[in-house]
């Protein structure tokens, strides 16, 4: 057995694990689906038409917004989003949050949207890995104060940002830096995406400054959402979810591999699940909460889905 470097883990988003493979001569796709992924469900749209774009005065991120701004009924939440590998664009999740957004939502994704293209992984065997540019947690937390500033000032978003309402959430090394961001107190959720904090660092480089006694600073609801066991982020996103005793805490996991369904149309299972959680833990809503409160909640009888939760009805 042996550790997968670094680059590799990199290219292929596994940053968040010590995975260990069988001595080949191919390396490993760890974004491949799984023989028993349940088939791609296709969400429908939240009610808004989306844009997305980069703003002047935040260059170094991606708005996906609802276009009208004045016919969103209620203020928009704020969700900080890094994506994985730590990469410097989110074209990889557009579909998934697009589909957050036409429901009301501001993302604030890192990463400027004119950003090339991350290629997440070579074909097996073959070829250099695409490294992405590194990012850090603190961009997320630029993410929010952003959206106070935005919100305070003359413009398009003067008065329609719901400030008392932030998530910040991403996926693999993204999900390593909600994490970290969670300690700011302006969170009111955390949703970790094929992602738990490293057990064991195996002699690796920092990834982020997320360690086990950073969910500690957890002070509001945590969800995690996990590709099944075939996910990298598996052991540690369980390691997570039993270390976490001060918060309600749920985890989802859908065997659909570290991968996830960001990329099917709408952002697929997780794009419903992640609207959904946004919906009931940043806007209220009780027809949104019934997907995970109670033992006979909506993913709780779904036969795709196998639920834990803590500190929850």
């Amino acid at each position: 057995m042996k550790i997968i470097p670094l680059a590799l883990v990199l290219a292929l988003t596994a940053t968040l694990a010590q995975a260990q493979a069988p001595a080949a001569t191919t390396r490993p796709n760890i974004l491949a689906v799984p023989a028993d992924a349940p088939p791609q469900h296709a969400p429908a749209l939240g009610p808004y038409a989306v844009t997305i774009e980069t703003d002047a005065s935040l260059p170094t991120h991606t708005l996906y917004r609802p276009t009208d701004l004045a016919a969103v009924k209620g203020k928009l939440p704020i969700v900080a989003w890094g994506n994985g590998a730590c990469a410097n664009s989110s074209e990889r999740f557009t579909p998934f949050l697009t589909k957050i957004a036409s429901h009301g939502f501001l993302v604030v994704a890192i990463g400027p949207k004119d950003a090339p293209p991350w290629t997440p992984n070579a074909a097996p065997g073959q070829g250099a890995p695409i490294v992405a540019p590194k990012t850090s947690a603190s961009q997320l937390i630029d993410a929010i104060n952003w959206a106070e500033a935005q919100n305070a000032k003359r413009g398009p978003y003067k008065g329609r940002i719901d400030t008392k309402a932030v998530a910040v959430m991403g996926q693999s090394c993204g999900g390593l830096q909600a994490i970290e961001a969670s300690s700011d107190p302006r969170v009111k959720t955390t949703v970790v995406w094929n992602s738990g904090v490293i057990i064991d660092q195996g002699g690796m480089p920092k990834l982020s400054n997320a360690t086990k006694d950073s969910l500690k600073a957890y002070h509001a609801p945590v969800a995690y959402f996990i590709g099944g066991p075939v996910d990298v982020a598996w052991p540690n996103a369980n390691d997570d979810f039993a270390r976490i005793t001060a918060v309600p805490v749920f985890m989802g996991n859908l065997s659909v591999g570290h991968g996830g369904t960001y990329r099917h149309v709408n952002g697929g299972w997780f794009g419903e699940v992640g609207a959904a959680w946004l919906a009931w833990r940043l806007k209220g809503d009780k027809g949104a909460a019934r997907l995970f409160e109670g033992p006979g909640c909506g993913l709780c009888v779904a036969p795709e889905w196998k639920i834990q939760k803590k500190n929850m009805d």
